[in-house]
């Protein structure tokens, strides 16, 4: 007896233990709903989670799957949905969430061994996500349910008219326990007769009004016998209310075989909002075939609509409902209605036809689709429209989807049976949460540049791509998600990147996010800088007073990671050519091997190698020269170069982030404040010859000049203080002529140098105050050399030279 009591009391335990682990596991998933209304996401995650460990099951799992999508959790999502598909109960549409979520996360490679052995068509279900990911199907909206105008029955089809007052149907009401007559037609045109018997247990569909300051009513229809009422469309200008009524005729009550088709019918529409008279459209026939849907479109004068008229009075009848339409005068006087074609009509049904601008909007189950009756985008003129497609998740689902309204303030709604309605269709606003982004991708010339380049636009707050294209004037395009920051990256061969890590969305009230980027040429290998260094008869080693040029280029190297060095090195005219080809090689080589002690690697130094190819004076075979003018010669052209490699896509460097790279020559005043020295020339006292040391480095610059062709010299001649005025000046204009013929010799045009003299009127050191040494008055001896792309202003003489 005990042992039986014992066993009872077991057997009670565990069965009590199990109801409070149950009702425990349901209060934890009651309170994680309340957390996901709330918008806490990732908390009613962790609730669902410790639920479901306690009792897994298929519910959860799908809660779980559509929690992770909500919290943006992507790779979480595609687990649970992986998850759920795991289960007996999961069903096409877990299926199409699944294949989504692996879409979305990059495992699409994964899907076939996931799916393995189970019964599902996974090439079909590709084949359908790839429709509701095509371009066309990526509407970036959100559906809310309009709470406000649904019921627990069905609501759909807004229309609003000249006083705002808002028209939509509905068989809300008391539910019914006697039998109801002949015909109920819902809101996607499905039929059910009861023949006298039939019993739905819903009201018949009427029309509903709101007026502006929120009154709802119903209307009553004028029309004798009404059933349903439904269907409104209004005209503004004709201040007219078109919609469908299905009526009682006394010839179905003697014959209940006899079924009653809809027709379309039109009222006045007063001030308040109340129906005035009715008249038929004419091509009415209740008793033969259906006339429903219309949408009157003033600006086309034609009434569109859906009809299964069969008989060919209109035209080629393709199947099902067909969306037709009839032209009308000031008198609505309706011409014979003309079938809208193959592009909009199919074997299926076509209904709830709509336009708006040059574009037409349907309904249908024919065409390919998400669920069972989907709405449809097409191209719209008078002449024929084309070009339909799929308007794609989230605006369609995989229920019916019906109804498409634009109204003249923007508010667009359709209908649908989705799961989490109120009712059994409900009416949806559409509201486009996403930013507009906006750019303009100019040239230098403030031109837009249409195609050939680049743009790659990320989500950096969801971590995925935003896909962006051209709007109609040539413009970049694109939806944002709100709250979020994006980076956008826009690149073409030849030019510099233009990279954008500042566009946000986050606390931005507007619609459209605009920009405006310039697209600049890269000026590949721009020289910046110029140096020479010299070298001893028939030797390639870097002598003593070449190294600092060569330390200094080094540094300017490591600071500025764009720059590569160009050699160009060459021999006197001593020897044989093919000699001093090798050792104008070795001579280009030994500047490498010096610089790699500063860890300049010798990809980034382009080598070149002359020999006696290019003498700078005329010491050529057999011509007697000065050792100073062989020296010339014997020399290797040191050139840093910005932006080195033509095949390379460069980015503009941080050091140059302020420039305007459409004046390329910029870069090189840029650069020249820091990196590039111009010589200043000393002239012995009372002379105007040049000094040896100082044709050296006018060299320099003769070769800066050459490579850099947009750039000016300018030449100042000075003189020190002894003398006379006009003396001095006479004696500065020799001297800064003397500098201006030798590089003239060396091939500088003289279109690219202006020289000026000053005399005595502007000394370094002036000695009519102080006492002057002779290195001070050496100072002012001088001749200034500056560059530039454009003229100083000068105030002293000056003379362009033109060797034309």
């Amino acid at each position: 007896m005990k042992k039986t009591l014992m066993i009872l009391s077991l057997s009670t335990g565990l069965f009590l233990g199990a109801v409070t682990v149950s009702e425990a596991q349901k209060s934890k998933v009651r309170y994680a709903d309340q957390q996901m209304e709330l918008m806490n996401y990732r908390h009613a995650i962790e609730e669902y989670k410790l639920a479901y460990a306690k009792k897994p099951g298929y519910e959860l799992a799908v809660k779980l799957a559509e929690a992770h999508e909500t919290a943006r959790d992507y790779d979480g999502s595609y687990e649970w949905w992986k998850n759920v598909v795991g289960y007996e109960q999961a069903d096409s549409e877990d299926y199409l969430n699944y294949l989504s979520a692996a879409q979305r996360t990059g495992r699409m490679d994964a899907v076939e061994s996931d799916l393995a052995g189970k019964e599902v068509n996974v090439d079909s279900l590709k084949q359908n996500l790839e429709q509701l990911i095509s371009p066309s199907s990526r509407k970036k909206v959100k559906l809310e349910n309009v709470q406000e105008l649904n019921s627990e029955a069905s609501d759909f089809l807004i229309a609003k008219d000249g006083s705002d007052n808002l028209y939509f149907v509905s068989d809300r009401g008391a539910t019914f326990s006697r039998k109801m007559p002949g015909i109920r037609i819902d809101g996607r045109n499905k039929m059910f007769s009861d023949q006298g018997n039939d019993y739905t247990g819903r009201n018949f569909f009427g029309l509903y009004r709101k007026s502006a300051d929120g009154e709802l009513e119903e209307l009553v229809s004028n029309i004798p016998g009404t059933y349903n009422f439904s269907d409104p469309s209004y005209a503004k200008q004709a201040g007219l209310l078109f919609y469908s009524v299905t009526r009682d005729i006394k010839k179905v009550r003697k014959d209940r075989n006899i079924a009653v088709q809809p027709e379309i019918y039109y009222s006045k529409v007063t001030p308040e909002g109340t129906l005035e008279g009715y008249m038929a459209f004419p091509y009415n026939d209740s008793l033969a075939y259906s006339v429903m849907n219309p949408f009157i479109d003033e600006q086309s004068k034609r009434l569109y609509f859906a009809s299964d008229r069969q008989d060919g009075a209109w035209g080629t009848s393709y199947g099902g409902y067909d969306i037709y339409y009839s032209s009308y005068d000031e008198n609505m006087v309706f011409s014979t209605p003309v079938n809208a074609g193959a592009s909009v009509n199919t074997k299926g049904d076509e209904t709830h036809p709509f336009r708006k601008g040059d574009k037409f909007y349907f309904s249908s189950t024919g065409h390919p689709r998400v669920g069972g009756m989907d709405v449809y985008m097409a191209d719209f003129s008078p002449s024929g429209i084309s070009n339909v497609q799929n308007m794609g998740m989230p605006i369609n689902s995989l229920s019916d989807d019906f109804g498409y309204r634009e109204l003249e303030n923007g508010d667009i709604y359709l209908a649908s049976n989705r799961k989490g309605g109120m009712g059994l269709d409900d009416l949806y606003l559409i509201e486009e949460v996403y930013k507009q982004f906006l750019a303009r991708v100019i040239d230098c010339d403030g031109l837009v540049m249409t195609d050939s380049y680049m743009a790659t636009l990320r989500d950096n707050t969801q971590n995925g791509n935003v896909q962006t294209q051209r709007n109609g004037t040539g413009a970049l395009a694109a939806e944002l998600e709100p709250d979020s920051d994006f980076s956008l990256t826009i690149s073409k061969p030849g030019y510099f990147t233009v990279t954008d890590n500042g566009i946000t969305t986050k606390g931005f009230e507007g619609d459209t996010l605009k920009r405006e980027y310039t697209l600049k040429p890269i000026p590949y290998q721009l020289p910046v800088f110029v140096d020479i260094v010299y070298y001893d008869l028939d030797k390639y080693v870097i002598r003593k007073d070449a190294k600092p040029a060569l330390d200094k280029i080094a540094e300017i190297m490591q600071k500025y990671p764009f720059l590569d060095l160009l050699v160009a090195s060459h021999t006197d005219s001593r020897a044989s050519d093919e000699y001093n080809i090798k050792l104008s090689n070795n001579r280009a080589t030994a500047v490498t091997e010096y610089m790699a002690q500063y860890n300049i690697a010798a990809e980034r130094i382009r080598l070149e190698w002359f020999g006696e190819q290019k003498l700078v004076n005329d010491c050529g075979n057999g011509v007697p020269c000065s050792e100073a003018n062989h020296q010339l010669n014997r020399r290797s052209e040191l050139v840093l170069e910005a932006f080195p490699d033509p095949t390379k896509q460069y980015d503009i460097p941080e050091a140059l982030k302020d420039m305007d790279f459409c004046n390329p020559e910029d870069i090189f005043e840029v650069l020249s404040k820091e990196i590039s020295e111009v010589p200043t020339i000393y002239f012995d006292f009372d002379k105007a010859m040049l000094r040896s040391v100082h044709k050296q480095e006018l060299e320099r610059v003769a070769i800066m000049l050459e490579r850099m062709p947009n750039l000016m010299l300018y030449i100042e001649g000075h003189t020190d203080q002894r003398g006379s005025d006009a003396y001095n000046e006479k004696l500065s204009a020799r001297r800064s002529k003397a500098v201006m013929d030798y590089l003239i010799k060396r091939g500088v045009t003289g279109d690219r140098m202006e020289h000026q003299w000053f005399g005595e009127t502007r000394p370094v050191h002036d000695c009519s105050q102080v006492s002057c040494t002779s290195a001070m008055h050496q100072l002012n001896r001088r001749t200034e050399l500056r560059v530039g792309k454009s003229a100083f202003t000068y105030t002293g003489r000056q003379k362009k030279v033109n060797t034309m």
